[in-house]
């Protein structure tokens, strides 16, 4: 079932975040689903309870041009046919007012990301405040972001700026937004911090006092970059060097400051390139695409629940449909919610 970000948001405030997570093809989709439903297999038992968590689909301007958007569209709809006890929000990521306005218009999506940081304060507030108007005329929950993230993502290039907190109360006020994406230390890519350098917490604390109470913050740049996974990447030929990121164990102390969304997309890059890496690398007779697939698909799965877990989600999702019950209805998206 498609929801907004909002219903979400406001069950998991101050307990756990949400992960958030880019998705470029099929492989990442079924993985995806299996992973917040507890089980990693086609075969598997059904979605233990224990394991299975809410979560957010990320499409990026960069995937959504990839093929064509209507292709992760058809495949994200046909999930939530195939996995019918699924919640979860279909989101924008790092969006462009144009790119904001087709998303609106689709009828699919149920959030968006307006990024106007690399634009001075007031032009950031002005763009926001023209999606934000678009968007809620239509039910639609929008997120913006305040601050520069340093690193490399697809086309997102930035050089680091932490959020002022002052300026982010001003700019939810002036805008109508529904979250805000804060720069407290991450950065996009797989090379996030050097030595023990980690989250600024001392500015999220600062900046959860200065915001309305209760509004929930979003962390970009957040994997983990976990080091068996480079370690298994540059075994099988990568080149990887000093690669790092957001320590696990920060993800539980932000969430209590009030960052309810946790953004992952380089994990799940590093899961995908060290699987088929193996593969090429361990059976180079094979030329079916479909065995490294498969393995793939039970990998990432696996991740996701490891990942959930670390975010807090993991055993959540039937508290989650408790409480969207009698609260919220189907958002309308993906032919109804359903």
């Amino acid at each position: 079932m498609i929801v907004t970000t909002k219903d979400l948001f406001k069950q998991a405030y101050g307990k756990y975040a949400i992960g958030a997570y880019n998705i470029n093809n099929l492989e990442q989709i079924v993985g995806l689903f299996r992973g917040n439903l507890g089980k990693s297999k086609k075969n598997a038992d059904p979605s233990d309870d224990a394991k299975s968590a809410p979560f957010i689909i990320q499409i990026s301007r960069g995937a959504r041009s990839y093929t064509d958007k209507a292709f992760l569209e058809g495949m994200i709809r046909t999930a939530d046919a195939v996995f019918p006890e699924a919640i979860f929000a279909v989101h924008l990521d790092h969006g462009t007012e144009e790119a904001c306005y087709d998303c609106i218009d689709s009828g699919f999506y149920s959030s968006v990301m307006i990024d106007a940081s690399h634009e001075e304060f007031g032009k950031n507030i002005e763009i926001t405040k023209r999606v934000v108007d678009r968007a809620h005329a239509k039910g639609i929950v929008v997120e913006s972001e305040l601050g520069q993230l340093g690193g490399v993502e697809e086309d997102i290039v930035g050089s680091v700026k932490l959020t002022d907190p002052a300026q982010a109360a001003e700019f939810i006020e002036k805008t109508g937004v529904d979250s805000l994406a804060v720069a407290i230390g991450t950065s996009h890519g797989a090379f996030k911090f050097s030595g023990k350098q980690g989250l600024h917490f001392d500015v999220l604390e600062k900046i959860q006092k200065a915001i309305p109470k209760d509004f929930p913050l979003v962390m970009h740049g957040s994997s983990s970059v976990p080091h068996e996974w480079v370690a298994r990447v540059n075994a099988a030929g990568g080149n990887l060097k000093d690669a790092s990121g957001v320590n696990e164990a920060q993800y539980l102390p932000a969430a209590k400051l009030g960052v309810t969304k946790i953004n992952i997309d380089t994990d799940g890059r590093l899961v995908w390139c060290a699987v088929y890496r193996e593969s090429f690398k361990n059976t180079p007779e094979n030329f079916d695409l479909r065995p490294p697939g498969t393995e793939f698909m039970a990998a990432y799965a696996e991740y996701i629940i490891h990942k959930n877990t670390a975010l807090g989600s993991a055993g959540r999702l039937e508290s989650v449909r408790a409480g969207l019950k009698g609260a919220v209805s189907p958002c309308g998206c993906c032919g109804g919610g359903n």
